[in-house]
């Protein structure tokens, strides 16, 4: 069953030219390239919620796990924190539509 991995994070505020540049033109195509797809990002504009929501799906829970697990992702994480703080993620059965 596939499932999807939901993240949430804060920019920093003094890196966002950077995290932006990073998050096209290193971690979209690196969590791709690891078998994730992709499937939404949010930004939060008003109120008191995580400034970016990205939703990215997995074939199946194990598979989701290995590439959580993998040094490729280790490595895209801590590069993708050095421009965000409060970051969470949480791997989720896939559902059409927004989830949180």
């Amino acid at each position: 069953m596939p499932v999807k991995v939901l993240m949430t994070w804060d920019i920093s505020p003094e890196r966002e030219q950077e995290y932006f540049e990073f998050v096209i033109g290193e971690f979209v195509p690196g969590v791709q390239r690891l078998g994730l797809q992709p499937t939404e990002a949010w930004a939060t504009i008003y109120g008191n919620h995580p400034q970016i929501q990205v939703g990215l799906v997995a074939e199946d829970a194990a598979n989701a796990r290995r590439i959580l697990n993998s040094p490729d992702w280790i490595r895209l994480s801590d590069q993708l924190f050095t421009f965000v703080k409060n970051y969470s993620h949480k791997v989720v059965p896939a559902r059409s539509g927004f989830q949180f």
